[in-house]
């Protein structure tokens, strides 16, 4: 690792949350590269009314009224004039983009490119991601008017956090996330997992594989520092998770072992007045995510959203007995230290989670079928190993465990219910396998973009030609 670590070199959305209100992405276009660079060099050094200032990674004694930062695409990079020696220097995923890596990831049948809303149906265009946090939409209106005059302003994407810190599919989110060395963070306290490597998140460090460094693009001013961002519009089928929840608890009752998954003695400790076939939907929802709706792990709790003695929400890991399925959606996720196949290091494949809900209050008691859903941030060193190596390998292959091989992420998987299915744990070592699961998530658009470094954002800024 480097001698030196400068916190204040780093946009301070990706080491910790800022956990505000709102948030506002602003899809951009460059077309005038001089007015972008001035933007950007005005941005960085900040003290302009006219100019929002770039947010660094720094401890405030006065909380500002809102944070801004920068994300830019590979398109973006040559619109700002970056010489093509330097945009050679990135990696392959990042220069072809998310739409071009479709497949990959499962952006296919309806969640294709192809059917993608403007402005992701044009990624050529789309140059700069900038994302505005703050705790009242006045400063949202305030910053993006001022954005608006530097760029061509394409799409604006809105997203708000939901009572309780929960998504829409009602579980509270946002809980578990990487902890690094150097990094305070008053939302990790109590925290006992394992802290992670900067070089998970940010290039130039060491990584938790042994000898691995991801390569810095060039010139280090450019690539030391920065970070990359799998930018996605994750639209939730409300309406389609709650309908399977019904039906998949409507089987279950009749089910001769539908007492081992929850005990018609103790059912308010799955959740208040519920009966056996609501308290079955509430575990096939548990068992799903790894998680039952309120954040408790299954996997210390798998009996009770609401144990008798408080649990950790973070503090544990899988082994071969684990009671949370080995394709929850948790586990698929972050395996933690627990039994998988192409064990690299535990661990592994580590991302930094950002996201905000967008969309209307979904009410159960009167459905209806408006878009609503995550927009989501998905920040790691290396796209390729890490974003799409969980994309693909873990979410939609199962490849971690040869109990689940074959079958896809319950909730952000791409299913089908021809071919779904998901096996529930029972506490005797037994499993039910429920079948025709629908595709609960679609994407909407996103993009690959570079998080730059302060300094690369300057260096940006201070480009000729």
């Amino acid at each position: 690792m480097k001698d030196t670590f400068n916190l204040a070199d780093i946009q301070g959305n990706i080491l910790r949350g800022y956990r505000r209100d709102f948030v506002r992405h602003l899809i951009l276009e460059v077309t005038d590269r001089a007015a972008a660079r001035q933007f950007l060099g005005a941005a960085v050094a900040g003290g302009r009314d006219d100019v929002p200032e770039i947010t660094r990674d720094v401890t405030w004694t006065v909380r500002p009224s809102y944070c801004f930062n920068i994300g830019v695409t590979y398109e973006g990079l040559r619109a700002l004039g970056t010489p093509s020696k330097h945009l050679a220097t990135f990696p392959t995923e990042f220069i072809e983009g998310m739409t071009k890596r479709a497949m990959k990831v499962g952006d296919f049948g309806d969640s294709a490119p192809a059917h993608w809303p403007a402005p992701f149906d044009q990624p050529g265009r789309v140059h700069i991601i900038a994302s505005i946090h703050a705790d009242d939409t006045a400063h949202l209106d305030q910053v993006a008017a001022q954005v608006g005059k530097a760029f061509n302003v394409l799409g604006v994407r809105n997203g708000r956090n939901l009572p309780e810190g929960r998504v829409f599919f009602g579980y509270v989110d946002g809980i578990s996330q990487p902890r690094f060395k150097h990094v305070i963070d008053p939302d990790q306290v109590g925290v006992d997992e394992p802290m992670d490597p900067l070089g998970t998140i940010l290039l130039g460090y060491p990584t938790r594989q042994e000898g691995v460094t991801y390569r810095v693009p060039s010139p280090q001013d450019l690539g030391f520092n920065g970070t990359f961002n799998a930018f996605r519009v994750l639209a939730q089928d409300v309406m389609g998770f709650e309908k399977y929840l019904d039906e998949a608890a409507t089987l279950l009752m009749d089910h001769p072992k539908r007492h081992l998954l929850a005990d018609p003695a103790n059912l308010d400790r799955i959740g208040p007045g519920l009966d056996i076939h609501g308290a079955l939907r509430e575990v096939v929802a548990a068992q799903f995510c790894g998680r039952w709706r309120n954040g408790v792990p299954y996997e210390l709790s798998p009996d009770a959203q609401f144990p008798e003695e408080e649990v950790s929400l973070t503090n544990f890991d899988y082994t071969h007995r684990s009671r949370c399925p080995a394709g929850a959606h948790l586990r698929r996720g972050n395996p933690r230290g627990g039994p998988i196949v192409q064990r690299i290091a535990n661990y592994s494949r580590r991302l930094v989670r950002r996201g905000m809900s967008y969309g209307p209050d979904f009410d159960p008691a009167n459905p209806d079928d408006q878009e609503r859903g995550l927009l989501g941030s998905f920040i790691g060193a290396n796209l390729g190993a890490q974003f799409e190596a969980v994309m693909c390998d873990w979410i939609n292959l199962g490849l971690q465990d040869p109990n689940i091989t074959g079958a896809n992420d319950p909730l952000l998987g791409a299913n089908t219910p021809e071919t779904s299915w998901f096996d529930m744990t029972l506490p005797d070592g037994d499993s039910i396998r429920l079948l025709g699961i629908p595709r609960l998530i679609q994407t909407r658009g996103g993009a690959y973009t570079f998080l730059p470094s302060i300094a690369a954002l300057t260096y940006l800024a201070e480009l000729w030609g």
